[in-house]
């Protein structure tokens, strides 16, 4: 009797001692963007499971979230009050969100890095990208931006040589279309919309002025504008692209179909055998003289519902300072916001990869071009769609002074709310 008692009484104290491990144990929800083919999430959930065996604090649980519909995703948790703890996601949704009273600053962990020297590894301007009324409302992780491609193969079969400036761009794309191949290919999607981004700041003009008023209408953005129309009118561009998704048009590019394709840095990564027939085009000289193109600094946010902000921020430092092999092993698209992980011989040792970093990155500019500065309305333009429905009514043949219309007023209105 004194036995079995005494086994007892063992095993409620293993219960209650196993019951207070697990109530120790802090579990913190992590949603992430998909930045990458399909090797991207499956590196990131396994980093993911490397930061819960280097410690028994905090046990997080990793989601990958799809781009479609990625804003109403994010905007229904925030409302219904089931937010994760801590998130990727586009370049302005962390200030957006922070005027929503709905993301935690990190300016503690901004100090702390400050103090260990860690701050200065990011690349410049990422960490002054993150502040907004006086806080850092992320940590920036990557810089997405959109560079030009080229099939060298498509270009030597016709005797054409790499472009410098858009009116060469333009001849090159018309040389070289003829039998089922064409200049260019995009798509209907948010990825097509890029060209007019990528055009718009090129030529020094953008979504805004220096006011930071509305200026889709502006010369040097209408004369972008008309640059894009011009591949239509030439027949240079896939007549498919409205229709076309950009895994559509990367797959056209791939197999060599179309001469020049926009898209993120890593793209020639994703081309398997083809990829080195894929050069990168130099940033192009616009009519107006300068050289440019669109970039986002993707961050990392913590949100206010999270009920362990220490905890959270913890494995967001962890995050940052292992993620180089999002790149290295995950293919992530973008560029690291981290020095020391662009310095990495994966992107030093890859052509496409260090041409776009010597060339394309001291002149990137972001949607905030000429206004300059970030501010909430950013990420719900980003994410509205309107840009979209411009670019579909360019790629279908529509008058540029008939499609802008709509789309100015529609940031006007996103800018007065």
């Amino acid at each position: 009797m004194r036995t079995i008692i005494r086994v007892l009484g063992v095993a409620v104290a293993l219960a209650a001692s196993t019951s207070m491990a697990a109530a120790a144990t802090v579990e913190l929800n992590f949603w992430d963007q998909v930045w990458g083919p399909a090797p991207y999430a499956q590196r990131a959930q396994a980093l993911v499971e490397e930061f819960n065996k280097s410690q028994s604090e905090i046990k997080v649980t990793y989601r990958s979230v799809p781009w479609a519909n990625w804003y109403e995703t994010y905007v229904t948790a925030i409302a219904s009050g089931s937010a994760p703890d801590i998130s990727t996601g586009a370049g302005f949704q962390a200030v957006q969100f922070y005027s929503m009273d709905a993301i935690l600053p990190v300016d503690d962990l901004v100090a702390q890095m400050e103090s260990d020297g860690t701050a200065k590894d990011f690349a410049p301007g990422t960490l002054d990208a993150m502040k907004y009324d006086g806080h850092y409302v992320g940590l920036p992780w990557a810089i997405d931006l959109r560079s030009l491609f080229y099939r060298k193969d498509v270009l030597d079969a016709a005797g054409q040589k790499v472009p410098t400036t858009w009116s060469e761009l333009r001849a090159v794309a018309k040389a070289v279309t003829k039998d089922g191949t064409y200049g260019l290919v995009s798509s209907g999607d948010s990825t097509g919309m890029h060209w007019i981004l990528a055009a718009m700041v090129n030529n020094g003009g953008g979504l805004f002025d220096a006011d930071r008023k509305p200026n889709l209408t502006g010369d040097k953005s209408l004369e972008a504008l008309d640059f894009l129309s011009g591949f239509v009118s030439d027949g240079s561009l896939n007549p498919a692209s409205t229709g076309y998704t950009n895994d559509d048009a990367r797959g056209s590019f791939f197999a060599g179909k179309a001469a020049f394709y926009l898209s993120s840095p890593a793209t020639a990564d994703q081309a398997g055998t083809d990829k080195d027939k894929i050069g990168v085009v130099p940033p192009l000289t616009s009519p107006s003289g300068q050289k440019g193109t669109i970039s986002w600094i993707n961050n990392i946010m913590i949100y206010k519902q999270t009920q362990h902000p220490e905890e959270t921020l913890r494995f967001l430092r962890w995050w940052s300072d292992h993620q180089k092999v999002l790149w290295t092993e995950g293919k992530a698209g973008g560029i690291p916001a981290r020095l020391s992980y662009q310095a990495d011989d994966f992107f030093t040792q890859n052509d496409q990869l260090s041409f776009v970093i010597k060339t394309y990155l001291p002149v990137i500019k972001p949607m905030s071009a000429s206004a300059g500065g970030t501010f909430p309305e950013l990420n719900e333009i980003d994410g509205d769609g309107f840009m979209m429905s411009l670019m579909q009514k360019i790629w279908q043949g529509q008058p540029v002074k008939d499609a802008v219309g709509p789309a100015q007023e529609h940031l006007s209105e996103i800018m007065s709310q």
